[in-house]
Parts: C-alpha cells; sequence; structure tokens
C-alpha cells in the first residue's frame, strides 16, 4: 500500500515509521509535517493510505481531506479521542490513540486492507474502543478557485441555505459553501448558533453585539 504519514510533530513520525518498517507491504511515498503540504503530497502521490494525525499547525487532518478531492483510506492517529464521532463520519477506517502499540498499529493496517478489498467494518465496531465524543467546529474552509478561505465560526453573522450550498455572512463578506444547512448545522455549537428559520442559522453571540 503506497502510504503518507501527516504529523506535526518529527518523534511522532519517527515511532510510525519504524513500526511501519516491519509491513512489506507499505510503501512510504511522503511524509508531511504540516496539512497544506500534505494537500499537495496527497494529489501528487494519489496514496492508498493516509496515516494522519488530527491537531496540526495551519490545517488539521478533517481540513486537510476536505481539501481532497478523492481521498484515500485514512486512518487517524491522535492523542485526541474526542474527534472520533468525525473521524468515522468522514468514513475513517480505524482511529488510533496515541500512545499506540506495534499491534494497535498493525490492527489498524488489517482494517485498512479490508477497506481497500471493498469490505468496510462496521462504524459502531471501530468506535467502541474510543469513546466517541464529538466536538463542534471550530472554523469553516471554503475552496475559491485555488484559494482556501478559513473562516472562524466566532466571526460568522449568519448563515443562509441556498439549495445544495450555504451562504455564509462574515464581517461585511459572503462566502458560498458547497454543504447542506442540516449538515452543517450538526457540526455548529448549538449554545452558539440557532436556526430560526429552515434557510437562517444565527451566531446569538453576534447579535449581542448589535
Amino acid at each position: 500500500m503506497r502510504t503518507i504519514i501527516v504529523d506535526d510533530e518529527e518523534p511522532a513520525r519517527l515511532v510510525l515509521r519504524e513500526f511501519l518498517s516491519a509491513h512489506e507491504e507499505i510503501k512510504i511515498v511522503a511524509e508531511c509535517a504540516n496539512g497544506f503540504d500534505a494537500v499537495k503530497a496527497i494529489t501528487d502521490s494519489q496514496p492508498d493510505l493516509l496515516i494522519l494525525d488530527i491537531q496540526m499547525p495551519k490545517l488539521n487532518g478533517f481540513e486537510v481531506l476536505e481539501l481532497v478531492d478523492r481521498p484515500p483510506s485514512v486512518i487517524f492517529a491522535t492523542a485526541y479521542n474526542q474527534y472520533a464521532v468525525k473521524a468515522f463520519e468522514v468514513h475513517a477506517v480505524d482511529y488510533i490513540l496515541k500512545p499506540y502499540s506495534k499491534e494497535r498499529l498493525t490492527e489498524a493496517l488489517d482494517h485498512a486492507k479490508e477497506h481497500l478489498k471493498k469490505k468496510p467494518l462496521p462504524v459502531q465496531e471501530l468506535a467502541a474502543a474510543v469513546g466517541m465524543r464529538s466536538t463542534p467546529l471550530e472554523r469553516i474552509l471554503v475552496k475559491d478557485g485555488s484559494k482556501v478561505h478559513v473562516i472562524p465560526v466566532d466571526k460568522i453573522d449568519y448563515i443562509e441555505a441556498q439549495d445544495d450550498y450555504v451562504s455564509i455572512k462574515t464581517e461585511g463578506k459572503t462566502h458560498l459553501k458547497q454543504e447542506r444547512m442540516a449538515e452543517l448545522e450538526k457540526e455548529l455549537d448549538a449554545a452558539k448558533f440557532v436556526r430560526v428559520h429552515r434557510s437562517y442559522i444565527l451566531n446569538l453571540e453576534r447579535i449581542a453585539r448589535i
């Protein structure tokens, strides 16, 4: 399996590379220390497998996948279990918590092989060991041609539904993102964002400042 390693911590990449050396079927085609390099490497190399950290500078692991047109099979390797729900929503084949053992990595690689054979394991089975909890979005990415706009959610005034898109109003600007309103609503903090109409979500904190 052609594999890319993405982690902003060099010691973590060294450990992972050592563990992977025991697997002859794994060929590491790139190593990346940040999200932007990862997007480029995935686009250029078209790997079979991505072993991806979540908390990284510039772009986090989920944002990397959002910017890739055809993401490969993904194993998330992270020190935090609160992202497990979202990991399986983006069809990760496994989610391993640092520090992990050689045996746990081997198990994750077996899941990746099954996924590549079009026999993915049930999400419930994969998630059971990590205590799934969801965490609200902190920022939203919007692709605009070759540019990427990073919008902190606390800067959003309101969001308007437009068919299969959402129009995000922030600081006097409008950004159009291809995502359904219902899906975006699930990812926002319900204590800060409220859907007041089938077509509108308001940021309560921004209203308080008017």
